[in-house]
């Protein structure tokens, strides 16, 4: 292998085997494209990877506006390599995570942002993968945004930690957005200062409140707790809280049973992702598509049978 001579299948794995960062920068880069030749490349250093993944613990990090996000992915990933863990870390703002950037037991990555929900939902799968293979043995997965991208991260990893303010009423916004029915841990943070009261009183009506809310299994009970990335107050606890719920599920065979389920919908992922790219490429759909989707508007047709139209003619090239 030369410095300019692209990488090759075997030339990624024992590369990525050896946690050698140029490689596994390159690699996630791979998985990340969408070009044909790459995704097929991509999909075989999955596959060659695989037997060295599924050691680590797989944590997504979500939270409310201005929840304090990735100065808490600071604090905790630096809490977790001083106690010897190694960390990788998708993150939606790297510049943020200080502390980790030097940090020689961290690896930091951007999460990928672009395209469409499904497409980023495969990169980020897949950079777990990369990233696991290389030895680290904790990943943290920051989501992206709002919404659809919070089921996709909880969909993926074994614990999915909510981060919460209080003072603000976020945590009634957040049980209306049905994301704490995602969580496994729930933290009240920025809990320092003149806060911390406010923010220990927010933790018990969560508590209270997630009695309410059906857990995302039958076998854990979500409880609130506090924490401050500022200070590091609580984030130890958190981890702890982690660890639990690591445990309870582990005991329970629940975290090998969550990880096939998730494989399962990963592949259905993949196949509605990719028959929705090739029916938007389809020429026989572009030739119909505009005047269909004019008809629609029009009221000239129903939705349901313009949607029948463009899939016959799909069906029928």
């Amino acid at each position: 292998m030369t410095a300019d001579a692209p990488l090759t299948l075997d030339d990624y794995v024992v590369g990525i085997r050896r946690c050698d960062r140029t490689v596994i920068g390159k690699a996630l880069t791979l998985v990340e494209s969408t070009r044909l030749d790459h995704r097929e490349l991509a999909q075989q250093l999955v596959a060659a990877l695989l037997p060295f993944t599924g050691k680590a613990q797989r944590i997504g990090i979500t939270g409310v506006p201005g929840a304090g996000k990735s100065t808490l992915i600071d604090t905790l990933g630096s809490h977790l390599t001083g106690a010897g863990h190694q960390v990788a870390v998708l993150a939606v703002d790297p510049s943020s995570t200080r502390k980790l950037s030097i940090d020689p037991q961290a690896f930091i990555r951007p999460s990928p942002t672009s395209g469409t929900l499904g497409g980023v939902t495969r990169a980020t799968r897949e950079a777990m993968a990369v990233v696991e293979a290389a030895g680290f043995d904790v990943v943290l997965v920051e989501t992206v945004g709002v919404g659809q991208s919070e089921t996709a991260v909880a969909n993926m990893v074994d614990c999915f930690v909510v981060l919460m303010l209080a003072r603000t009423g976020d945590q009634l916004q957040g049980i209306k957005k049905g994301v704490l029915e995602l969580a496994d841990v729930i933290a009240v943070n920025k809990a320092d200062g003149e806060n911390a009261t406010e923010a220990s009183r927010a933790a018990r009506e969560l508590s209270d409140a997630m009695h309410l809310i059906q857990p995302p299994d039958a076998i854990w009970q979500p409880l609130a707790l506090t924490c401050s990335g500022l200070t590091g107050d609580g984030v130890e606890q958190l981890w702890a809280e982690v660890q639990r719920h690591h445990a309870v599920m582990e005991e329970a065979g629940e975290i090998q049973a969550r990880r096939a389920r998730q494989q399962v919908d990963w592949m259905w992922s993949m196949v509605n992702d990719q028959l929705l790219s090739r029916l938007q490429s389809s020429e026989a759909v572009r030739q119909i598509a505009d005047q269909v989707q004019d008809d629609v508007r029009s009221a000239q047709t129903t939705a349901s049978l313009a949607a029948a139209k463009i899939l016959k003619a799909f069906d029928s090239q």
